[in-house]
C-alpha cells in the first residue's frame, strides 16, 4: 500500500495533516527551494539534541540551506570550495545533486528516528513550478521512504513534471484530485490589493485575479514595486533568497540590465560552483534577455556558463552551438580563449564517441596555447598557458601519446611553482598534480602514480574523489587493506554515491568477503536502482553464496527497469531450470542471446538445457561459442569434454579435459577421472592409468590442505 499522496490541481494541493509544509516554487529561492525550507525547519532542533548528527550531513545540509552556516559551522572545506571564482578550475559534475538528494533523505530518516512519534509526514507544494533539484530529491525521497515512517505528500497544480518524479508518483503515491466545483461568482476586489497581493507573492501567487491585477498595472508602477519588494528581502531576508525572489524582482525592476543582471550574476556563479546546473540554465537564459550583447564581458560570461551546463548535462550540441556564437561576436582574447578550450574538451571527451574528433581538440587547443602566450599580465600569461596545455595533455592522452602528455602536465606544474606565488592557483596545482598520477598510472609507473595521490591528498585532504582513485591504484598494486582503508575514507567524506560502493564490492569479493561485497552491492542498489551492473553482480553473488529467495525481488524490480537486459533474462532462465521449468529457462536463455549473442551464461544454460533433452549438436555449438569468447574458463571446456565424451568422441574429450587442467581454478581430480575414462575407450590403459593416479593423489592433497 503507498504511504505518500499526490494532490494535483489548482488549490488542491495543500496538506492540512502534514507536520512541515513547504513551498517549491523556484521563485523563492532558486534551487532546493523546498529542501531547503524543510531543512531549515528541521535543522536547528536536530542539533540541539544530535549535534553530530548534523555535521556528518553538513554538505547536504549547507547546499540546500547556506544560511545555516552560521548556525551549525561550515561543512568540511576542499581546495574547491575554497577557491576564489578566478581561481576554481574545477567544476562538480551534474550527478553531484543526486548524491545530495540521498545524504538528505538519510538525514531525514535518522531525524524521524530521533522523534518520539517515531514518524514524520511533509508537505511539498507547487512541486511542477519547482527547479530541477527540488524534483529530483522528491522522486529520491518518494522511493526511498515508501514502506517507512515518513510519509510524503506532493503538491502540484498541473504542469507538467520530469519523467524520474512522474514515475515515483505513478508508484509510490496515491494521486488525489480536487473535485471540480461551479465557479463562484466574486465581488469586485480592490486592484491595488490584489496587486501588492501578487508581488508580497514574489510571482508564487495562483490567484487568477492577482494575476490580471499585475498585468493590468501601470509598467512604471510595477517595476518601482519590484525595487521596493527587492529592498526588503535583501535587508531582512535569509541569503538564499537571493537566487530566487530577489534576481526575479531585480530583473522586473527600474534597472533590468544593471540591478538585474549583477543579481542573477551573483546566482548564476552561486549555482555553477555547487554543480547546480539546471539553474544555470536558468539563470543565464533569464540574463541574456535582460543584458545588452554590448556588454560583451558580462554577455559572453554568461553564455559560458550555460554552454557548461548545456555540456555537462550531456546537451552537447546545444553547448557548442553557443560556444560558437560567442566566438563569432566577440573578439576578445579571454572569450576566444574560453570558448576555444571548451570546444576542445567537447571534442576530445564530452561529445558522445562518433562526434568526437581528437585533431580537431588539438587545433583549438593550439590556438588558445597561443592566446594565453600573449596576455600582457604575468601572472595570468603563466596559468593560462599551462591551463591549456593541460587541456592538450588530456587530448593526447585520448590519442594515446602518454609520454607527451606526462611531458604537458610535468612542466605546467614546474612552470607554476618557478613562476606564481606558493599560495597562487593551489586547486589547480592539485590538479595537475593528480593528472600526473593519472597518466603515470596509465604508463604502468604504479609506484610513481601513488606517491602523486598521496601527495595530492595531502594537498586536498577532504576531496573524496582523490581517496576513491588511490584505492584502486593500490588495488592493482596488491595492497587490498590499504585500498579497502581508502574507500572507506571516501564514504565517510561525501554525501552518498554509488560507484564507491560499487568499487568497494569488488575489492571485497577479491578479497573473499562475499557478505561484505553484498552489502555494498545492496547499497548502490539502493541508491540507484537502475545500475544494472551493480544488480546483476548482486545476483550473482547471492546465488553462488545458496540465496535465491533473495534474488527474486531483485530479479523482478531489474526487469521492471530493463526488461530485455540480457544478464537478468540469463538469470530468470537459470532460476526456472532449477525449478524444473525447461521450457520457460529455454524461453529466457534465447530472449537473452537475441539482446546479446555473447552473454557466455545464457549459452552455457542453453547447452545444458540440450543436453537433457539429448540434443548434444546443439549443446556443443553453444559450448563451443562460449569458449571462444571466454577460452580461459576452465568449467566451460570441462562441460563441452563432458558433452563429446557423452557422444562418443573421446579424442575430442581428451583434448578439452586436457585444456582445461592448464588454467587456473580447474578441478583438477574431476578433469584427471573424467579424461581417464575417455583413455579408456580409446584404448589407452597406460594414461587411463596414470589419471587415476594422479587423481587420487590431487584429491589427497586437497584433503591435507582443507586439514592444514
Amino acid at each position: 500500500m503507498n504511504t505518500h499522496l499526490w494532490r494535483s490541481g489548482p488549490h488542491g494541493s495543500h496538506d492540512g495533516a502534514a507536520e512541515v509544509t513547504v513551498g517549491c516554487h523556484r521563485r523563492l529561492r532558486g534551487p532546493y527551494t523546498g529542501a531547503g525550507s524543510l531543512v531549515r525547519a528541521l535543522v536547528p532542533g536536530a542539533y540541539e539534541r544530535r549535534p553530530d548528527l548534523v555535521r556528518a550531513h553538513a554538505i547536504e545540509i549547507l547546499s540546500t540551506a547556506p544560511e545555516l552556516k552560521d548556525r551549525i559551522g561550515a561543512a568540511p572545506e576542499t581546495l574547491t570550495s575554497l577557491a576564489v571564482p578566478e581561481e576554481r578550475t574545477r567544476i562538480y559534475a551534474a550527478a553531484r545533486t543526486r548524491r545530495l538528494a540521498h545524504g538528505l533523505v538519510e538525514f531525514l530518516h535518522s531525524y524521524t528516528n530521533l522523534r518520539e512519534s517515531g514518524r514524520l509526514s511533509l508537505c511539498f507544494l507547487d512541486v511542477d513550478e519547482a527547479d530541477h533539484t527540488d524534483q529530483e530529491f522528491l522522486a529520491i525521497l518518494l522511493r526511498r521512504t515508501q514502506g517507512t515512517k515518513i510519509s510524503v505528500t506532493v503538491g502540484s497544480r498541473g504542469g507538467d513534471l520530469p519523467d524520474e518524479l512522474v514515475s515515483a508518483l505513478a508508484r509510490y503515491a496515491t494521486r488525489l484530485t480536487p473535485a471540480g466545483t461551479a465557479a463562484a461568482t466574486r465581488a469586485s476586489r480592490d486592484q491595488g490589493e490584489l496587486l501588492s497581493t501578487y508581488i508580497a507573492s514574489d510571482g508564487t501567487c495562483d490567484d487568477p485575479d492577482a494575476l490580471a491585477a499585475y498585468e493590468a498595472a501601470d509598467p512604471g508602477l510595477r517595476a518601482r514595486l519590484h525595487d521596493e519588494r527587492a529592498a526588503v528581502l535583501l535587508r531582512e531576508g535569509d541569503w538564499s533568497l537571493r537566487l530566487g525572489a530577489v534576481p526575479y524582482h531585480l530583473e522586473r525592476g527600474t534597472d533590468p540590465a544593471g540591478a538585474g543582471g549583477e543579481a542573477l550574476h551573483e546566482a548564476v556563479y552561486y549555482a555553477a560552483g555547487l554543480g547546480l546546473w539546471h539553474a544555470v540554465l536558468d539563470y543565464g537564459t533569464r540574463a541574456r534577455a535582460v543584458i545588452d550583447p554590448e556588454q560583451a564581458e558580462r554577455y559572453w560570461d554568461f553564455s559560458g556558463k550555460m554552454s557548461s551546463a548545456l555540456a555537462l548535462l550531456g546537451r552537447t550540441r546545444e553547448a557548442e552551438t553557443l560556444y560558437l556564437e560567442v566566438r563569432a561576436r566577440y573578439a576578445l582574447p579571454m572569450a576566444q580563449m574560453f570558448t576555444g578550450y571548451a570546444l576542445a574538451m567537447l571534442y576530445t571527451r564530452m561529445h558522445p564517441p562518433e562526434l568526437r574528433d581528437h585533431q580537431l581538440a588539438k587545433s583549438y587547443l593550439s590556438n588558445t596555447i597561443t592566446l594565453a602566450s600573449l596576455l600582457p599580465d604575468a601572472e595570468e600569461r603563466s596559468f593560462h598557458s599551462v591551463f591549456q596545455r593541460n587541456g592538450m595533455a588530456l587530448v593526447e592522452m585520448h590519442l594515446g601519446n602518454l609520454p607527451e602528455a606526462l611531458r604537458l602536465v610535468d612542466s605546467g606544474l614546474k612552470r607554476l611553482d618557478a613562476e606564481l606565488p606558493a599560495d597562487r592557483h593551489r586547486l589547480h596545482r592539485s590538479v595537475l598534480v593528480h593528472n600526473r598520477g593519472r597518466v603515470l598510472a596509465a604508463l604502468g609507473r604504479l609506484e610513481d602514480a601513488r606517491a602523486d595521490l598521496t601527495t595530492v591528498i595531502g594537498l586536498d585532504p577532504n576531496y573524496p574523489d582523490y581517496y576513491f582513485d588511490r584505492a584502486e591504484l593500490l588495488h592493482k598494486l596488491g595492497e587490498d587493506a590499504a585500498a579497502l582503508a581508502d574507500y572507506d575514507t571516501a564514504v565517510s567524506l561525501s554525501p552518498p554515491f554509488w560507484e564507491v560502493h560499487f568499487n568497494r564490492a569488488d575489492l571485497l569479493a577479491a578479497m573473499g568477503d562475499a557478505e561484505g561485497a553484498i552489502a555494498d552491492l545492496r547499497r548502490v542498489v539502493e541508491l540507484e536502482p537502475t545500475e544494472l551492473d551493480a544488480r546483476a553482480n548482486l545476483i550473482g553473488l547471492l546465488l553462488e553464496t545458496g540465496r535465491a529467495k533473495a534474488v527474486e525481488p531483485l530479479l523482478a524490480e531489474g526487469l521492471r527497469l530493463a526488461p530485455d537486459e540480457p544478464r537478468l533474462l540469463q538469470v530468470r532462465g537459470q532460476l526456472a531450470w532449477e525449478t524444473g521449468s525447461a521450457e520457460s529457462a529455454r524461453r529466457d536463455f534465447d530472449l537473452a542471446l537475441a539482446g546479446d549473442p555473447e552473454c557466455v551464461a545464457a549459452l552455457a544454460g542453453r547447452a545444458a538445457l540440450a543436453f537433457d533433452s539429448g540434443d548434444l549438436e546443439t549443446a556443443v555449438r553453444d559450448l563451443t561459442r562460449a569458449v571462444e569468447l571466454r577460452p580461459n574458463d576452465p568449467d566451460l571446456r570441462y562441460n563441452r569434454g563432458f558433452v563429446h565424451q557423452a557422444a562418443s568422441r573421446w579424442q575430442a574429450a581428451v583434448d578439452d579435459y586436457t585444456l582445461a587442467l592448464d588454467l587456473p581454478g580447474a578441478d583438477q581430480a574431476e578433469l584427471l577421472r573424467q579424461r581417464a575414462k575417455c583413455y579408456a575407450e580409446l584404448g589407452d590403459r597406460e594414461a587411463e592409468r596414470a589419471d587415476l593416479d594422479a587423481a587420487r593423489a590431487s584429491t589427497g592433497s586437497a584433503m591435507s590442505a582443507g586439514a592444514a
